[in-house]
């Protein structure tokens, strides 16, 4: 006996059959039971292109376990590269997703009617269906959607509006967050000609950072401290709303007594303000001081130890 066909209503959803292929997408999978057997309870597209946008579609064999779905395929339409478009983007787009009768040679279609289609944005990438068919009727051979352990997914979309705000952001902390540190052995610390050195970079949570070392000093410290700082290495490459919150100390470190000479602070770092330090780091009266130790032989030690708390980005 044939498994019952007679979907429940869902709003904002229209049913059809179809006898055109998707315009946009395609995914045929084979040995489809291959997938629950394997416990892959989702499987994601490549990138395909549809209204100036890349996007992905995703299929939950077995429905969508995070949204209490276990009796239905979940299928649905993402947003693909979100992190490419510019912040405070907002996409409306009308969308159908397909699924072949193979028996038929056409598609049954879900459509959603909300006026001016879905809201796509940076805290709603997924739209789609909980409840796209039902997995009885998906998997009896003779209604034709799974034949010889193959079935064939589409879908279309159309983009309705577009919209930048420019506004929001999302701030996201970091749970127990991991020490990073980096030594830096400076040669002929004395015998530096130009205005400032910098470290080799060195990672700390995805950002890499280097060590800033003024010996003749800068600003307020300028020809009687050494000033240093830490600095983003790459600022450039950060996006114009994202900050980075970070915890670090600086040390020259004693390498006689163990006595280290150190600075702590917290900034938010970002591309406009990639630099925190202090101008009056350590007077030059001290660490040429022999019983110091800042300063042996003509090396100095300068340790950072950066410790990230929270990336602040745009919506």
């Amino acid at each position: 006996m044939a498994a019952d066909l007679s979907f429940p209503e869902q709003d904002g959803v229209s049913r059809s059959i179809s006898d055109t292929t998707p315009a946009h997408c395609i995914v045929k999978i084979q040995l489809f039971s291959q997938l629950a057997k394997n416990n892959i309870e989702s499987y994601t597209s490549s990138d395909f292109e549809a209204g100036g946008y890349k996007w992905k579609l995703v299929v939950h064999p077995n429905g969508y376990k995070n949204k209490g779905i276990t009796d239905h395929i979940s299928l649905y339409l993402v947003l693909a590269e979100s992190n490419s478009l510019n912040p405070g983007w907002e996409i409306r787009a009308s969308f159908r997703l397909f699924l072949l009768d193979q028996n038929k040679d056409n598609f049954i279609t879900l459509q959603d009617t909300t006026e001016h289609g879905r809201r796509f944005h940076g805290m709603k990438l997924e739209w789609g269906f909980n409840k796209f068919i039902p997995l009885a009727a998906f998997i009896d051979p003779s209604n034709g959607y799974l034949v010889n352990d193959t079935c064939v997914f589409g879908a279309e979309v159309y983009v309705c509006r577009e919209k930048l705000s420019g506004k929001g952001e999302c701030l996201s902390m970091i749970k127990d967050p991991i020490t990073y540190k980096s030594t830096w052995r400076i040669d002929n610390f004395s015998d530096i000609t130009q205005e400032s050195a910098d470290s080799k970079p060195f990672s700390s949570a995805g950002e890499k950072w280097k060590i800033q070392v003024y010996p003749k000093g800068k600003g307020s410290g300028l020809d009687s401290y050494v000033s240093m700082y830490l600095t983003l290495a790459e600022p450039e490459k950060l996006l114009p709303k994202t900050k980075v919150y970070a915890e670090f100390t600086i040390r020259i470190l004693d390498q006689l007594n163990r006595n280290h000479y150190f600075g702590t602070a917290n900034y938010w770092f970002s591309a406009s303000n990639p630099t925190c330090g202090w101008p009056r780091f350590v007077s030059h009266g001290y660490i040429v001081s022999s019983a110091a130790g800042l300063l042996v032989k003509n090396i100095c030690l300068i340790e950072a130890e950066v410790k990230v708390h929270g990336v602040a980005n745009a919506l």
